[in-house]
Formats: structure tokens, sequence, C-alpha cells
């Protein structure tokens, strides 16, 4: 399409120009050069005029791309660019200083025109040097900005966050699945299947690139496609239409032609990798309009990555540990053993948020004889796999002593005696309970575990029992007792841990008294009653919440004789 500006016009404005001009149509194509540019490209005119962009000055075809951007969308662009033209020069790269500037008539785009000045060594030195400043800049805030938390979704959503728009149009963060939790599906043979932490673009392209995997979906990629190849050298890969082209890239021709919709153009792969371990990628794209990355933005990219990789295997490392602590305290607050034909039982564990990590809370019941139930509830101090595995210690010793039928303050006695004695370097709070449901009574002991709460059926309020608490378990101190409190068939007794009632800045003692609001209706379940203390205290707590609720039922299920009837 020819411009629609006259020729004789546009020589006399622009021929005696200093600096380069050229008039190309909306196909990139040139309609007219000033003398200087012609000079600066070594060419006449005529060998100009009909021809593309490209065509003319094949070293800088990236530039056509940023030359499209601007007939599409009319900003202006202005850019320092480098390489080889026909004009005589050594063998050493030129600069220029580029401004694009999109041309109209009538309100028709007819197309664009393109101002050029060589930049001296010391104005390129000075544009490096701002370059340069503001890549340091991009690293240092990069340091405030990733990495806020120990939540690896969280880092590598910080990540994304922050290198769109100030440093690539899209971006993906792409990391390998979870070592511990549930399985992921096998991939095809040669095909690398990773799962998509983050996406973000700029602008309308947020919205627009969902469609190639949301964060959350798994996204499989092929042996020869940039994220592969990165994660397989450690190093950088650029991705282009050139390498879509040759067959290598994961993106299939749907989705090649859904990234050229968009304007996608180019693609730096950097992988992710902190103390010689690959942890994922991340994955640059620049769009149609912005510069094609330099040899300095993948250097920048580069720290960049590593710098989050650190973070990321942090995180990585706490989700690991909490994972299977997670897995461990879940095995072993599975339902207590044994059939409890008497007693109904239930329980509940609630872990606090993910950025806490899983505590040594645990509770048990075991059968005594004639008819008497065992009630413990626990909490081992600390956190992570060593406060878990000390509460199984805890839990194991318990079951052993629950065996030889002792009133609970002796229980607690030999169990601190036996803790000092294995070396185990975890202390435990703990409050047992032993219910005679024949004698209507309940015997309880603590071991600096906060004081249970027995609810009556129908009662206005719940009643919390002030048990004399003796120094925690693994201390060596001793002295427990036994506190007898009446508890018929239907009272149920309530034992929880700290974390439902602790708040930061308040009185514990305040906080355990609200527990005397709770209440159980007649017919009410156990299963209602821990549902409303989880909703009603359990909303904000800091620290993973255990509670058990039983009772004596008020009907004993009919025994028959063996052989015969009831």
């Amino acid at each position: 399409m020819p411009s629609s500006f006259d020729p004789p016009t546009v020589a006399a404005l622009l021929d005696g120009n200093p600096a380069g001009v050229a008039v190309l149509d909306a196909n990139l194509r040139y309609t007219y050069v000033n003398p200087a540019l012609e000079r600066l490209n070594g060419l006449p005119a005529g060998s100009h005029i009909g021809r593309t962009f490209s065509e003319v000055l094949p070293e800088l075809r990236g530039q056509a791309a940023v030359l499209r951007g601007v007939l599409r969308d009319g900003e202006p662009r202005e850019q320092t660019i480098s390489g080889r033209t026909w004009a005589a020069a050594s063998d050493d790269p030129r600069f220029w200083r580029a401004t694009y500037h999109r041309l109209e008539t009538g309100g028709d785009v007819c197309g664009l025109m393109v101002i050029v000045v060589e930049i001296s060594d010391v104005a390129r030195q000075r544009a490096e040097l701002e370059e340069a400043r503001g890549h340091v800049t991009l690293l240092s805030t990069a340091a405030v900005r990733i990495g806020t938390t120990l939540d690896m979704d969280t880092t590598c959503r910080e990540l994304a966050e922050f290198v769109v728009p100030s440093f690539a149009d899209v971006a993906a963060v792409d990391v390998f699945p979870p070592e511990v939790g549930h399985p992921v599906r096998r991939a095809d043979p040669g095909v690398l299947r990773l799962r998509r932490a983050a996406l973000r673009g700029r602008g309308p392209l947020d919205e627009q690139v969902q469609r190639f995997g949301h964060p959350g979906e798994y996204v499989d990629f092929a042996a020869d496609s940039a994220v592969t190849r990165c994660l397989a050298e450690n190093e950088p890969v650029l991705d282009d239409w050139e390498d879509h082209r040759r067959g290598r890239s994961a993106f299939t021709s749907e989705r090649i032609t859904a990234s050229q919709a968009l304007g996608l153009r180019e693609a730096l792969a950097v992988p992710l990798t902190a103390r010689g371990r690959p942890l994922g990628a991340l994955t640059l794209v620049r769009a149609e309009g912005s510069s094609a990355f330099s040899d300095q933005d993948v250097v920048v990219a580069r720290e960049l990555a590593g710098r989050a990789a650190v973070d990321l295997d942090h995180a990585r490392r706490y989700d690991h540990e909490h994972s299977i602590a997670r897995e461990l305290q879940g095995s072993l607050l599975s339902e207590p053993r044994g059939p409890h034909p008497h007693v109904e039982i239930a329980t509940r564990y609630l872990p606090a948020d993910r950025g806490v990590l899983v505590g040594g809370d645990w509770f048990d019941v075991v059968p005594l004889q004639d008819g008497r139930h065992l009630k413990a509830m626990g909490d081992v101090m600390g956190h992570g796999v060593e406060a878990a595995v000390a509460m199984s210690h805890y839990r194991s010793l318990l079951r052993l002593l629950a065996g030889d039928d002792l009133p609970p303050h002796q229980i607690l006695e030999q169990l601190d005696a036996m803790v000092e004695r294995s070396g185990l370097d975890r202390a435990a709070t703990c409050l047992l309970a032993v219910v005679d449901r024949f004698g209507g009574v309940c015997e309880v002991a603590s071991a600096g575990h906060l004081p249970p709460v027995f609810i009556d059926p129908g009662a206005s309020r719940a009643h919390i029992v002030p048990v004399e608490s003796g120094p925690p378990l693994g201390t060596g101190f001793g002295g427990y007792r036994t506190t007898s409190v009446p508890c018929g068939p239907g009272t149920v007794l309530f034992m929880y841990t700290d974390g439902l009632v602790e708040r930061r800045g308040e009185d514990i003692d305040v906080s355990v008294a609200r527990l005397a609001s709770l209440t159980l209706p007649p017919g009410g379940t156990l299963e209602e009653l821990l549902d409303r203390v989880l909703d009603r205290f359990g909303g904000d707590a800091e620290d993973d919440i255990a509670v058990l609720a039983s009772r004596i039922r008020e009907e004993p299920p009919v025994l028959r004789r063996p052989g015969g009837s009831a």
C-alpha cells in the first residue's frame, strides 16, 4: 500500500534533516528515504524504495515486530538498537537511537515515519550505564518483593507479578510436582510434566493467556521445548517463532496460532535452580512492540531466577517437612483404637494455616477393665516432624502404661519418669480422664494442660473443672493429683488443646472461661457440638487445634448370650 503523502512535499521537508528519516507504508515497505539515512544504511534511496525493512536491513529484522506494534496501537516507540548496515565501517556493531511514529490521513493508518540518529561512543556508554542502573534497581527491588513467605505458590506468584510488565509482557512459573502429597499422573515418554504455579500477563494479556494453563494445572513440555532444554542444560534458552517453525516448541499448532494472535513473539526460558537442584523454570515472553531480549537481559533474567530459586528452595524444604509432619500426625490422629459400645466419641483435628508448621497435638481413647475408659489429650511443645515423632512416642508410652490399670495421676508420674529416662528432649502437656460408666464418676489429672469442660444435657451453661495441674511431662518433677468429678450418662466430657482458646494479647483464663457457654440440647450429637465449637472458636486460631468430646450412652446395647436369645 503506497503512502498517501506526496513525495515531493516529503522530500522538501525532510531531505535536509541531519537525522536519518524514512517513510514506510502499512506493509513496512520504504516509500521515502532522506540522504542522511542513505549514508547511515550505506545504500541509495533506490535500493530502499519498494522493499521491506527486513529486506533492506536483515540484521535488524527484529525491529519489524516493534514497527508492527506501532502500526497496531499507535503508541510511538523510542529504542536504542545496535547492529551492522551496508555502510563501510569496522566489524564492531554500531548503535542508533530510533523513534517510530504512526502516520494517518483522514483517520486511516497509512504508514510509519522512522527517525534514526547514530549514537556516539559517549552517548552509547551513557545509555548502557542507564540500562545497567535500571537492571541493578530491578534486582535490588526483587530482594524485598519476592520470597515474603515460606509458601511456594505465593513465592512463584510474587516472581511472576514482579517481572510483568517491567521486564516481560507475560511470565509463567512452572515447578516440579511436590515429593509428598497426592500422586501426579504419569506423563507420556519424552514429555516433561510441570505444575503451573503462576501466570501473569500485561494488561489485557493477563486474561487472554490463561488459555495456556491456569495456576494449579499441570502443563506438558516436549523434549525439545525451550523449558525442557533450559532445565536439561541449566542455561537460559531463547524461543522465538523460528523455533516454532522448526518444531522446537511445546506448543501445538493451535497454541502457536493463539500465541501469534496475541502478538507473542519471543520467549526466554530460565532455569530455577538452587543448591544444584532444578526446581522449575521461569518463562518470560515479550510481545510485538517490545524490544527483543538482549544479551544483558538474559544475564539479568538468570540472576533474577537464581535469587528467586533460593527463596523457592526454602519454601520447598519447608513444604516438604510440613507435608511429612502432616502425614505423620494425620496417621497418628486416626480414630482411637478399639470399639466403644458404651461410649460415644467424636474427635477433630484442625491444622493451623500454612504459615505455621504442624504441631504435636494428640488425643487417644483406651478401653480399660470393668467398663472404664481412659481419655487423653496432649500437646508436645514445638512444631514440625520432630514434634510429631515425639507425639507418637508419648502416645505409645501412654498406651503401655494404661494397661496397668492405675489412677490418672500415677500414670502421669510414670510417664514423666519414662520420658525423662528416654532422653526425649520434648516436653508435653497432657490431660488424662478415666470415666467409670458404672460408678458415674470421672477421675481427671493434668500435667500442665488446660482444664476439662463438662456439659450436662439441656443445661444452660457448661462446667469448667479447676483441676490441680502439675508440671509438663518430660521435666522429671512429678507431683500430679487426681480430681474426681461426677459424670453420669449423657454428660459430655470435652477436652481440647490450647490452639482452641489462646489468643494474642488475651489472658488464657479469660479465653478458657468462654467455654462455659457451650451447651448441648437434648438429642444433640457430639459431631454437631464439635462443629459449633470449631466454627465459634477456631476461626482465628494461630496454632493447631485438637478436640475430643465423649459421653456414656444413656441406654447401653442389649447383650446376647452366645447361641441364644437376649
